[in-house]
């Protein structure tokens, strides 16, 4: 006889980060996030409490996978330039990649657009996701100015803010422009001006 299959909760977060990242809060029901993480509806609620915690369990998932992961590449060794062009053309390169499929980009962004204006919790949640970046782009840009790489002149917070600003751009355009060589040019026009 079989026994039955243990609950992985970290499995039931991802696969809720998933869906919501993929079709967003509003097209998501209650029985497609019980089917997508293996829980009936009863088990969903007294695991997760109600869809929009589970929304907010799936933000954190994506902080401790997706952001961590732009942060730890953003400290990285070595010429700081490479770091920035690495951290915007992977971006790009996911998001033309996925566009082909469903065109989801970058779940805080998204969560951003559709869910922070109402919803104080996310809006929270998501400015910690951009707060992150953005001080690990400052970081990194005064790495550079120390190494001589960037000039010292110019403020590091705004130089880190311009970056964020041209790496989220290309998160929102990537799906839908699909031009790669046009991003890529933003992508260098971006570092030429620092």
């Amino acid at each position: 006889m079989a026994r039955p299959r243990k609950f992985d909760e970290t499995r039931a977060v991802n696969a809720a980060m998933d869906a919501f990242w993929r079709r967003g809060y509003e097209a998501i029901s209650t029985r497609d996030l019980a089917e997508c993480t293996g829980l009936g509806t009863s088990s969903l609620y007294n695991t997760f409490g109600d869809k929009r915690q589970l929304y907010l369990r799936a933000l954190r998932r994506y902080y401790e996978t997706s952001t961590a992961a732009q942060i730890d590449l953003l400290s990285r060794p070595g010429p700081v330039r490479d770091r920035f062009r690495e951290l915007m053309v992977r971006a790009i390169d996911m998001d033309l990649a996925e566009a082909g499929a469903d065109g989801s980009g970058c779940f805080a962004i998204n969560a951003s657009i559709e869910r922070a204006s109402t919803d104080p919790e996310v809006a929270r949640e998501v400015r910690r996701h951009f707060d992150a970046v953005e001080e690990a782009l400052r970081e990194a840009v005064s790495r550079g100015q120390r190494s001589g790489e960037i000039g010292a002149g110019r403020d590091a917070a705004t130089l880190a803010r311009q970056l964020q600003s041209t790496y989220y751009g290309l998160r929102v355009l990537a799906p839908i422009q699909r031009d790669r060589q046009s991003l890529l040019g933003v992508v260098e026009a971006a570092l030429a001006a620092l």
